[in-house]
């Protein structure tokens, strides 16, 4: 498999797909396992389907920008396959994604940072080299609450948010393509903004 096969898998697979995580991540080291060994393209692609979405996430949570968090999926993506017999495989593959995710989105920032003249609109000025291992443990916890907390909302009230707040797509084209009212689309969406927000003040509440 080579990095053009990769550029195809990362642009055809539909962005924020409404499927769960894995239970463990004992199935990911077998398929690690299985790809270092054998070279096996079927067991990358089932690698790359079970943690797409979780990629994509968390380079969007950094980046804000679909086509930025793309990039780094498929940058990420190809340095695992092209180091697949040198890689190092993870006990915990979950937690050891998001670090790895994180730094390239955090690196990607950076360079584009230095790239443009003056910082970007509504890009958030955040860099690896200044946070602390607290701040970088505390910013892990918060994606995680707010991915578990977002894949336990009611699947309507998920896709809302998702298609509202991270595809940035209207109330109107949500409502049209859900066959729903725009002030449907507004009820569910604050519904699952009330939720989220509860998860993340009693993150907070148990820190004191």
């Amino acid at each position: 498999m080579n990095s053009t096969s990769i550029y195809i898998l990362v642009a055809l697979h539909p962005i924020i797909t409404l499927t769960n995580m894995p239970n463990t991540a004992m199935e990911a080291t077998e398929l690690l396992k299985e790809i270092q060994k054998h070279d096996s393209q079927q067991a990358f692609r089932s690698l790359y389907d079970m943690y797409y979405d979780r990629f994509f996430r968390i380079a969007f949570y950094y980046l804000q920008r679909d086509e930025w968090a793309q990039e780094v999926i498929l940058d990420v993506f190809t340095t695992l396959w092209n180091h697949r017999k040198s890689q190092l495989i993870p006990d915990d593959f979950n937690k050891y994604s998001y670090i790895l995710i994180r730094n390239a989105a955090l690196n990607y920032l950076e360079k584009e940072q230095r790239r443009e003249a003056s910082p970007l609109e509504n890009m958030p000025e955040i860099s690896s080299s200044n946070l602390s291992p607290e701040e970088q443990m505390m910013n892990e916890e918060l994606f995680n609450i707010y991915e578990n907390s977002l894949n336990e909302l009611p699947e309507r009230c998920r896709t809302i948010f998702i298609k509202v707040r991270e595809e940035k797509q209207s109330y109107a084209s949500v409502a049209e393509e859900l066959n729903i009212s725009p002030k449907t689309v507004d009820a569910q969406l604050q519904k699952a903004v009330t939720r989220l927000k509860e998860k993340i003040n009693n993150y907070f509440r148990n820190r004191r």
